[in-house]
């Protein structure tokens, strides 16, 4: 789409005009601007909830929420607060709207990934929604311990799980890809604003990371809808297995959740401060170093489970260990502030608050590391109150505080500073009400998650109402929060350009920005973080740009129409026995999406990318999320050498076939060869070969299922994986593996249907790229297979 000259607007474009374009818009900042929506409405009526259960604590008699019903609000409270507004709004919402501008880009790397994975996170929303309809609401909490999620409303939950990680793997992968090759010239890595190394580090913690979530919310799923299981001890499993999957992921995710506003926290604080950031590459080394240390931390959650001594100790050092980078960041803050000429201003209020909060939240959390006070204050209302001083005080006044630095740039209007400073202090007032009492609870022993405790405990009934005395404080609070954001948009000014002296380039361009970002290039010198204050000091100035050379992709309707269908498969695997009617219309749908997305040209016009390291943008996109994909093989291939060597999962006499392993894999061994000389002739404009040599790959990977599947039919008759850890261990990995074969030939489908009608030649390949990057992954992973299930 090449961009236009704008035009007078003569009238304001009708609902479906505007409905039409949010379902079919690539532009990042609306994406961005959706995200955000939906991340702080879900905090809304996570608020909402949590008000709730406080008015039901207000006193040990009530019977205003009790049993079930109190636990599916404490559940859908903690899985909404969480996964779809904390770890949303400041990674997917901000971030969307904001990395390409801070880069002076036009767009992200992969512009129609970034509209399906909102869809998809959306749906996943839906999906938990839809359970109330079911009358099954989940209510094992929002970590879903094994055996507890065994119920059709935690079958809802662990499918919107699944869903979000779809959504989750694709956005992060996005975003790495778009800041590691898609920067303007002249920016180098070293020079990129602290928020974008933010989003950065928490989207490769994110993709290392969540296959130890997806692997334990896919286990538990197929437990409860196949009886194919790890986890269950009748079998031989061990549920504590679940424990590690999901925590592998769920604390590293707590600096996914923390990283994004660390970054926003020091955007702000050298603005607010007039200076520039204080030791800029040491908190780019923390934040990496909090990537490394976050992968090794998780079990310190599994105190109490009955580990060794030896792995206790040495969980209890690396979470002491990762409070050095942590402390780093803050006092990278702290160093920013000392001297500065602080304008305050609502933004610093919110930094100041955190800096407060967090570091009771991170001196908690120091204790928590130590082994015999965890054993102590383990499931008690210590915890809750450590774990929202790190996330409510800490990253949700992290989101606020950029949600009102960067409201003149998403709606181009300013708001009542006077009320957003009420805001803050009701905020702040309201949560140590709430959340201070609730230290003295743990210790006087006040187990989490029940809706009554004993009145004759001294003082726990007091603490108890001024607890949600302190609820009400922060009811109020939101109250003013939704005035102040309606009344900017009714009657708010207009917003400059750079309302507050910002150096980032997002403040080089009008309050909203145009579809297009920018209609200047940018000098290429850039000589730190921040390139106004450069640029004005050396004399340099933009240069205007001609409209009709910039190419902005096309909107599109097939992101939205593959996300419907996915979320029709997810319902049908969540509501109703397998296989069923709705997994196979939402299947076919989906395939019926993906060839309409693959047959439509993203751009109008042939367009030539700039990259940094002259890779493609589908290149690196793909080499990112493959980590991820290793990492979910490489965790589950885990779990079952503990149970191996743990004598829990012991081969069968007759296990399948090794010599039918052997011929399946020369089959899939062969194809990785013949795709890679296929997409070598189609780069040296060899049509022909190419084609056929994509068909070859194509018939051996429908052949290597077809033998897989024949092999599955054999070994569940001889031997049901409801009656083996071994056979369930055997079906769940290679199962697993033959779904990625599925996946990757489809993929190799979709671009040899591009071939046969001329979509694809030496330069445009973008789809064979991927989906041969991917094939080669399957073939890797097959190898590991074939040694570990049919020779060892």
């Amino acid at each position: 789409m090449a961009v236009q000259a704008p035009e007078a607007r003569t009238a304001r474009p009708s609902w479906g005009a505007v409905i039409w374009d949010l379902l079919t818009t690539v532009d990042h900042k609306k994406i961005g601007l959706m995200y955000a929506f939906v991340a702080f409405l879900s905090f809304a009526i996570s608020g909402v909830l949590a008000l709730l259960f406080r008015i039901q604590l207000w006193d040990p008699a009530n019977q205003f929420l009790t049993g079930s019903a109190f636990n599916q609000m404490i559940t859908v409270h903690g899985a909404m607060m969480l996964f779809f507004f904390i770890l949303q709004a400041g990674l997917a919402g901000f971030g969307n709207f904001l990395v390409p501008l801070m880069l002076g880009e036009r767009d992200v790397a992969l512009p129609r990934i970034n509209a399906f994975s909102f869809w998809t996170f959306l749906f996943a929303i839906v999906l938990v929604v839809v359970s109330l309809f079911f009358g099954d609401v989940p209510q094992a909490g929002w970590t879903f311990y094994y055996p507890l999620s065994t119920s059709l409303g935690s079958a809802f939950y662990m499918a919107a799980i699944l869903l979000l990680g779809i959504s989750s793997l694709l956005s992060n992968a996005n975003f790495v890809a778009t800041i590691y090759n898609l920067r303007m010239k002249g920016m180098s890595l070293w020079k990129m604003p602290m928020y974008v190394w933010s989003i950065f580090a928490a989207s490769i913690l994110n993709l290392f990371t969540l296959a130890g979530l997806t692997a334990a919310t896919l286990v538990t799923l197929l437990d409860v809808k196949l009886g194919l299981t790890l986890f269950n001890p009748d079998l031989g499993g061990d549920p504590v297995l679940f424990q590690q999957f999901f925590w592998f992921y769920s604390h590293p995710t707590v600096y996914v959740m923390l990283l994004p506003y660390l970054g926003i926290l020091a955007e702000i604080s050298s603005t607010f401060a007039r200076k520039p950031l204080f030791g800029y590459k040491a908190m780019v080394y923390a934040q990496m170093g909090i990537v490394l240390l976050g992968m090794l931390v998780w079990a310190h959650h599994m105190f109490t489970v009955g580990q060794s001594a030896i792995f206790q100790i040495a969980f209890a050092f690396t979470t002491a260990l990762i409070a050095v980078p942590t402390g780093v960041k803050i006092f990278n803050l702290l160093g920013t502030l000392w001297g500065g000429k602080l304008v305050m201003k609502t933004p610093l209020y919110w930094v100041l608050g955190f800096i407060f909060n967090f570091l009771i939240g991170g001196i908690t959390g120091v204790m928590l590391s130590m082994v015999p006070f965890d054993y102590h204050a383990q499931d008690s209302y210590f915890v809750v109150a450590h774990f929202h001083n790190v996330l409510m005080a800490g990253s949700g006044f992290g989101a606020f505080a950029g949600l009102y630095y960067w409201w003149p740039k998403f709606t181009g209007r300013m708001y009542d500073d006077r009320l957003g400073k009420l805001h803050f202090w009701l905020f702040l007032v309201g949560y140590l009400l709430v959340f201070m009492p609730q230290y003295v609870m743990g210790f006087l022993g006040m187990p989490r998650r029940y809706y009554t405790y004993p009145a004759d405990v001294t003082g726990l009934v007091t603490l108890n109402q001024i607890s949600t005395i302190g609820a009400v404080v922060l009811t109020i609070g939101g109250l003013v929060w939704l005035w102040a954001m309606y009344k900017s948009l009714r009657s708010g000014p207009k917003a400059p350009a750079n309302p507050w002296g910002g150096w980032t380039l997002e403040w080089a361009t009008s309050s909203p920005p145009p579809a297009h970002n920018f209609d200047v290039k940018f000098p290429e010198k850039i000589e730190s973080e921040r390139p106004l204050y450069d640029w004005e000091r050396a004399g340099l100035k933009p240069e205007p740009v001609d409209p009709k050379t910039i190419h902005l992709p096309n909107s599109s309707f097939w992101p939205v129409f593959t996300s419907t269908a996915l979320f029709v498969m997810f319902f049908g695997m969540a509501a109703f026995d397998w296989p069923n009617g709705w997994m196979l219309a939402g299947a076919l749908l989906t395939l019926v999406g993906l060839v309409g997305w693959a047959l439509e040209p993203e751009y109008s016009h042939l367009v030539e990318h700039h990259t940094v390291t002259g890779k493609s943008q589908g290149w690196m996109g793909m080499a990112w999320f493959i980590t991820s994909e290793i990492g979910l093989f490489a965790i589950l291939i885990a779990g079952y050498l503990y149970l191996r060597l743990t004598g829990n999962a012991v081969p069968p006499e007759e296990r399948p076939a090794l010599w039918l392993a052997l011929v399946n894999t020369f089959f899939l061994v062969s194809s990785s060869f013949v795709v890679h000389s296929a997409h070598h002739d189609l780069k040296h404009g060899k049509a022909s070969p190419f084609k056929l040599g994509l068909l070859i790959t194509i018939v051996l990977g429908v052949v290597f299922l077809g033998v897989q599947g024949y092999e599955f039919v054999l070994a569940h008759q001889h031997l049901p994986w409801t009656e083996d850890l071994w056979m369930a261990a055997f079906f769940t990995i290679v199962g697993l593996h033959g779904l990625h074969v599925l996946i990757g030939a489809t993929g190799l489908s979709l671009a040899y249907l591009q071939a046969l009608l001329g979509r694809s030649d030496a330069k445009n390949h973008a789809t064979l790229e991927a989906a041969g990057m991917y094939w080669h992954l399957v073939d890797a992973v097959w190898l590991f297979i074939v040694v570990l299930f049919y020779v060892w």
